[in-house]
């Protein structure tokens, strides 16, 4: 069965009438967004790196902040939106910018929790580049917490992972800190 298939069931189940003008296309919509929404499944670390690690004298914190992340929890595919700050101390190689975003975008497209999330970016990152520390923080609201539930619309979940010299040196890490506020 089609996942296009799938959705009409879904539909069905909930009581609608799928034949009716509106939903006519939405069972083949909405496969094509939910693949979208998970086309981190079909990319690797590899894929969006593309090679671009260029060597680089600068040993300071590189930190790219406010990128903007959209992924659905597993628990109940509802969304949870937010952005995420990602920092590392270069050991002769720095990542090229876009694709700091890139592993963020590559893990938050699929179903995932906000603390699995936070660890794969940290630790893709130290993969890719070996720097002396990674620090990652993100901070979402989650939509299965807002649409649903306990129903709290102005909660939000910050989760962080540190490596390295961020775990290690509580003057980088806080450095780091100060940068995200």
């Amino acid at each position: 069965m089609s996942l296009e298939q799938h959705y009409t069931a879904i539909l069905q189940h909930l009581g609608e009438d799928v034949t009716r003008e509106g939903l006519l296309d939405t069972p083949k919509r909405a496969a094509k967004a939910m693949q979208y929404l998970c086309k981190g499944y079909e990319q690797t670390l590899e894929d969006v790196t593309n090679g671009a690690l260029f060597s680089s004298d600068n040993s300071e914190m590189v930190l790219v902040k406010n990128i903007e992340l959209y992924s659905l929890c597993e628990h109940h595919i509802l969304p949870f939106i937010g952005k995420a700050h990602v920092a590392y101390l270069p050991k002769g190689k720095v990542l090229g910018l876009s694709k700091v975003a890139r592993i963020v975008d590559m893990y938050a497209r699929r179903l995932q929790i906000q603390e699995n999330l936070t660890r794969q970016i940290a630790e893709a990152v130290q993969e890719v580049t070996g720097a002396a520390g990674v620090a990652v923080v993100i901070e979402a609201q989650h939509m299965c917490m807002m649409m649903r539930g306990v129903e709290k619309q102005n909660s939000s979940m910050v989760t962080s992972v540190m490596l390295g010299q961020f775990r290690d040196n509580p003057a980088t890490r806080a450095e780091f800190l100060g940068l995200v506020r």
